[in-house]
C-alpha cells in the first residue's frame, strides 16, 4: 500500500504572519494571501494531473498545532486515507482527531513518536 506520496505543505509559527507573507511576496516573489501561497506542480506519471504544495505561516499563538509544542506542522499528500488511519490505528500511531472532507480533500492530524502534530491530506481529483 502505497502511503505517503509527496509533501502537501508546509506551516509554521511566526510573530506576524501578515508582514511574513508580505515579505516572502517582496523578496521572493511568492503569490500570497492571508492563506500564504499554493505552489502548483504536475504529476510526473500523468502530467495532465496538477498539483499543489501549500505554504503558510500561522500567529505564533495558534492553537492548530496542539497538542504538539513544536513550531511547525507538515502536510503529507496520501492515497486512500481511510485504510491508511485504519492500519496507522492497528500500529498503535496516535490519531489526533477524525477524518474531515471538504470540497479539496479530506484531512486527518496524527503525532509522530516525538510528539510532532502532522496532517495527512487526500487531495481530491
Amino acid at each position: 500500500m502505497k502511503k505517503v506520496t509527496g509533501i502537501g505543505g508546509i506551516f509554521f509559527k511566526c510573530k506576524d504572519p501578515k508582514a511574513v507573507n508580505e515579505w516572502y511576496k517582496t523578496h521572493l516573489g511568492f503569490n500570497t494571501t492571508p492563506y500564504g501561497t499554493s505552489f502548483e506542480w504536475r504529476e510526473m506519471e500523468d502530467s495532465s494531473k496538477k498539483g499543489v504544495t501549500q505554504w503558510n505561516p500561522f500567529t505564533e499563538n495558534t492553537k492548530y498545532f496542539e497538542p504538539s509544542g513544536k513550531d511547525f506542522m507538515i502536510n503529507y499528500r496520501v492515497e486512500n486515507l481511510e485504510a491508511l488511519v485504519e492500519e496507522l490505528k492497528k500500529e498503535n500511531v496516535t490519531i489526533v482527531d477524525k477524518i474531515e472532507s471538504y470540497d479539496y480533500g479530506k484531512f486527518i492530524h496524527i503525532l509522530d513518536l516525538e510528539g510532532n502534530k502532522i496532517q495527512l491530506w487526500e487531495p481530491k481529483e
